[in-house]
């Protein structure tokens, strides 16, 4: 699954992080500031304020643009020097070409969110006595954010096209990776679904869940700072206080405890789902038998096999029910958290300056972070279905390194009677 793609996975993913901890440690620990000596611009703290386009070529932007080529450049240097990939041009520069569109996005939201402060502000003046607010302003307003916008879509369909194409040539690798090796797979059970299908939905879910991860990441990375500022805000929470950063330090809690929670309660999931796969395939491939040969598909072995699958199916659809009761549970009181936190906050007002625009911040700058840590909460049940399909995976791939099947595997070759569970096709269940 991922030696097709990428070199050496199981060094290249710890270098990954490891030269990504470096050049952000060395970037807060003074080369932010090296853009100046380029000549472009000294960084200042109001760059992170500034409300419009213009935020995107503020110094502070134009020199992490050059940073981050150099940091990319130098990291696929190495790599395409010491371990040469046929992939290489897409599994690392494309890759790094994703992460920053997809940070680039996230500040996207953050240029919004600049922008939710003046104009509610604006907006609250209005709706007062003795108002001075013009409907010029206003519009004025509302054109920086169409700018925003604008670019928020261009940046949005440009990085899923070039996500689509990555995730392609991922499912492209692994097919040829399979295909090569065809001769040692061919007798394993559901062959060529695993090849066709489990590889399509592979990337799939990949698609869509791996863009998740990194913009949850991403959010998190431009947002805490945020949330922490606007922490200052906020006098006390209820029941617990006057506590130090309150937003921020309730938004992890918060997130930490529903990901706890629905990991707890959605733990026989990933086993059930990889199950329900093994009893769709073997139901499958009887049929499939009995399209050419009269003697397979009769009654009795075709209903033992739907057996299978209805009772799999009503386990899952038990642990499934009490899943969604929590996560529903959970869900809702999430709707309503951040407002009982600001309670206090809202009641004192105009005491602590707390605005309207102040608030639209808030409420945004907490949910893109509480999100962010949900991100668990949110893909539970696309992450069960992930992962069986890379337990399908792996017992594939054992047959390909003449390994032991795993316990799954062996398990159900037990209990169809299989033999020894060396992988090989038992006719007459259809394993």
């Amino acid at each position: 699954m991922f030696k097709s793609f990428f070199p050496q996975p199981k060094l290249f993913f710890p270098s990954v992080l490891v030269w990504t901890a470096v050049a952000m440690a060395l970037w807060y620990a003074g080369a932010s500031e090296w853009g100046a000596y380029l000549g472009l611009g000294q960084p200042t703290p109001e760059d992170s304020q500034i409300v419009g386009i213009h935020y995107f070529w503020s110094p502070s932007f134009l020199w992490l643009y050059v940073y981050y080529i150099i940091a990319v450049g130098m990291f696929a240097a190495f790599w395409f020097t010491w371990s040469p990939h046929r992939w290489q041009i897409w599994s690392i520069l494309g890759s790094a070409v994703i992460l920053f569109a997809t940070y680039f996005g996230v500040q996207i939201s953050v240029a919004l969110n600049n922008w939710r402060r003046p104009f509610f502000d604006q907006v609250q003046f209005a709706l007062g006595e003795d108002s001075t607010v013009t409907a010029a302003e206003l519009y004025d307003l509302i054109v920086v954010f169409a700018a925003i916008a604008f670019m928020a879509i261009f940046v949005f369909v440009a990085t899923r096209f070039l996500v689509s194409h990555w995730i392609f040539r991922w499912r492209t690798a692994m097919n040829d990776y399979y295909m090569a090796r065809w001769g040692k797979l061919r007798h394993i059970e559901g062959a060529s679904q695993r090849v066709q299908e489990d590889t399509m939905r592979f990337a799939g879910i990949m698609e869509g869940l791996g863009v998740s991860m990194i913009d949850a990441v991403m959010t998190l990375i431009a947002f805490l700072p945020l949330l922490w500022s606007l922490s200052s805000y906020v006098t006390e929470l209820p029941v617990v206080g006057a506590i130090p950063a309150p937003l921020f330090t309730a938004a992890i809690f918060w997130s930490l405890f529903g990901t706890v929670l629905l990991a707890a309660v959605g733990i026989k999931l990933p086993g059930l789902e990889f199950r329900n796969q093994r009893v769709e395939a073997a139901y499958r491939k009887e049929l499939v038998y009995g399209e050419d040969n009269e003697a397979r598909a009769q009654p009795m072995q075709v209903r033992e096999l739907f057996s299978h699958v209805r009772q799999n199916y009503f386990r899952l659809y038990f642990h499934y029910m009490y899943f969604n009761v929590f996560r529903s549970l959970y869900l809702q009181a999430d709707n309503i958290f951040v407002y009982i936190l600001l309670v206090p906050t809202i009641v004192a007002g105009a005491a602590v300056g707390f605005t309207f625009g102040v608030m639209q911040q808030v409420l945004t700058a907490f949910n893109q972070v509480s999100n962010s840590f949900q991100y668990l909460v949110n893909s539970w049940t696309t992450i069960v279905e992930l992962l069986s399909i890379y337990k399908r995976l792996k017992a594939f791939e054992s047959a390909i390194d003449d390994r032991d099947l795993p316990d799954i595997d062996r398990e159900w070759l037990e209990i169809h009677g299989a033999g020894d569970g060396a992988g090989v096709e038992t006719v007459g269940s259809g394993v």
